[in-house]
């Protein structure tokens, strides 16, 4: 039997769902063509309805990077920067701070709380606001 994690196309796409509860956990997207790993980033369940994202992002500083939610899809991209001239000598160059974007969808009842960046680290914090027409209830018998 093939593993097919292995031998997959659409299994290194870059926009994964968020607060789906049955949907794939990964999803097509329009660059499939352009796979990429880079930035390197965690989805982490931090409880029952609070989400958070951390992207890796060495050699970025805060304002070099643009977060926007568009309906059901959330977007990190580093800014453009002009042309820029590195007089440094590298024996190894290892940080990349080339442009990225990864792009990922959220359920309509994700909504972002905030971005902080640390040490490196950006951190998009989201919620799942879940209504109350969903929200588990006990019937009373009659």
């Amino acid at each position: 039997m093939v593993n097919t994690a292995l031998t997959d196309p659409f299994d290194r796409v870059k926009t994964y769902s968020i607060g789906f509860d049955r949907m794939f956990d990964r999803l097509l997207d329009d660059s499939l063509v352009t796979t990429t790993n880079y930035p390197p980033y965690n989805i982490v369940k931090m409880d029952e309805t609070n989400y958070a994202i951390q992207i890796a992002v060495a050699g970025f500083g805060k304002d070099d990077i643009e977060i926007e939610t568009k309906e059901n899809t959330l977007s990190i991209k580093s800014k453009e920067k002009g042309e820029v001239v590195d007089e440094t000598t590298y024996l190894h160059k290892g940080i990349s701070n080339r442009a990225f974007k990864r792009t990922f969808t959220i359920s309509d009842d994700v909504v972002v709380k905030g971005a902080t960046f640390e040490n490196g680290l950006l951190n998009v914090e989201l919620e799942r606001i879940i209504p109350e027409e969903k929200k588990p209830r006990l019937i009373k018998i009659k």
